[in-house]
């Protein structure tokens, strides 16, 4: 038998970054076969390694969609649950998400037509796309929105997420933003750092980050910073070993400031430190660090 120990389902909207997932973990190490119908499944598990392969031990990865041949989300699940129940492997469901308004533009951008609307608008087979793989996105262990992501910064996730990823270790993420541009759709856990100094204030400190030394001292010097940010930090490590308990498998903190520059970076990059040393391995991304300081954003300052 030379099934191997992990295995990942790869699904999720067309155009939402399959192809740059699974080019990802091959990069990583993995084995990769993409759109394979399912009634091969067995035949590809119990097929003799590769030559040169010494054991099972490399992970696989399949990609599979709604253009798979003999697709039927039902079915996979059924599947997936015999491998787990009776053959005792180790099976994660990824599902990649996106806005039907982002999917629209990235198909106008290509000129691509929609695999379930090639003779219609993208939206048509948008829809019908999404209903189809409602199933599979109810079910899945690992859910990633794309909507805010370029293929570079896709692939720099999956390499942070399943780099030596044992698919029941859950991958946590730590992320910084702005609320005035939005929430991040990923978050599983949201904090607020807005009752913290602001440096937009600051003439001196207004062009710099949370990443910058002086920037960092003006956030650490509110009197509420202490207190507060043990307490987040505290809670932090008592509730992730749960989410794993849990069976969650991928988990995803954000904090936001009002710009997303200043003090949800600094905070950001301060917890994962901590969490770091409470024996934890998160991945760190500041989504509007690049973002210019705008006054219309900030509001007013606050008045002390």
């Amino acid at each position: 038998m030379t099934r191997p120990k992990d295995i990942l389902l790869v699904t999720g909207m067309s155009g939402a970054g399959k192809s740059t997932v699974l080019k990802t973990l091959e990069d990583l190490g993995w084995e990769v076969v993409d759109n394979l119908p399912l009634v091969l499944l067995d035949r590809l598990l119990d097929a003799p390694l590769a030559e040169g392969s010494p054991d099972n031990s490399q992970p696989l990865a399949i990609g599979i969609g709604a253009r798979t041949r003999d697709f039927d989300p039902e079915r996979i699940i059924r599947r997936i649950r015999d491998l787990r129940d009776r053959h005792g492997l180790e099976v994660g469901m990824l599902f990649l998400d996106c806005s039907g308004a982002e999917l629209e533009r990235r198909y106008s951008e290509t000129r691509r037509r929609h695999p379930l609307a090639l003779d219609r608008p993208a939206n048509d087979g948008i829809g019908r796309e999404r209903e189809l793989l409602a199933p599979l996105r109810d079910w899945a262990n690992r859910l990633l929105d794309t909507t805010d992501m370029s293929a570079n910064e896709l692939a720099q996730q999956i390499r942070a997420s399943f780099a030596g990823d044992d698919l029941g270790e859950p991958t946590l993420s730590i992320r910084s933003f702005g609320f005035a541009r939005g929430l991040p759709r990923n978050a599983d856990l949201v904090f607020d750092m807005r009752f913290l100094r602001n440096p937009h204030w600051d003439a001196d400190l207004r062009p710099g980050t949370g990443l910058d030394a002086d920037v960092s001292a003006y956030i650490m010097d509110d009197p509420a910073y202490e207190a507060a940010l043990s307490r987040i930090e505290d809670l932090l490590i008592l509730l992730l070993p749960r989410y794993k308990a849990e069976g969650k498998s991928y988990v995803t903190v954000a904090f936001g400031c009002t710009g997303g520059r200043h003090r949800s970076v600094h905070v950001a990059d301060r917890v994962a430190r901590r969490l770091r040393e409470a024996g934890f391995s998160p991945s760190v991304g500041h989504r509007d660090l690049g973002a210019a300081p705008q006054d219309a954003l900030e509001g007013s300052p606050a008045v002390v």
